[in-house]
């Protein structure tokens, strides 16, 4: 197997300019691509520097259903931090809670798709 990375994980939305903001302005990413496409918006944001992207797959891209996305997780340096940001912008946050690989929260997007935040426990 010669497999590098992941390109792209899907998270299907009902409205993509609401996951749009979202996703930009409550969890910092940046677009990479936003492009129309025969079949619809092909919009896809990652966190800086990443090399998997999030595509925000809209009605009519794939017949995915928004919100069934489950267990994303995403890694940063201070879940407690990020915790309280989010908490500040309305989000619902479960956790933080100590585990033995690290310290990890759970939220969803506003269509219910599941994300988790993990600050890694060094050496685990």
């Amino acid at each position: 197997m010669t497999i590098t990375h992941a390109s792209f994980v899907t998270l299907p939305v009902a409205d993509q300019d609401r996951a749009l903001r979202f996703y930009t302005d409550v969890l910092g990413m940046t677009v990479t691509l936003d492009r129309d496409m025969p079949q619809g918006r092909w919009l896809q944001v990652a966190p800086e520097g990443a090399q998997t992207v999030f595509t925000l797959s809209g009605p009519g891209m794939g017949g995915f259903a928004p919100g069934s996305a489950r267990g994303i997780m995403l890694v940063t340096t201070d879940v407690d931090a990020d915790c309280a940001r989010l908490t500040e912008a309305g989000v619902s946050v479960q956790g933080p809670d100590e585990l033995p690989w690290g310290r990890m929260a759970a939220f969803t997007d506003p269509d219910g798709n599941g994300l988790m935040l993990l600050t890694e426990k060094e050496g685990f």
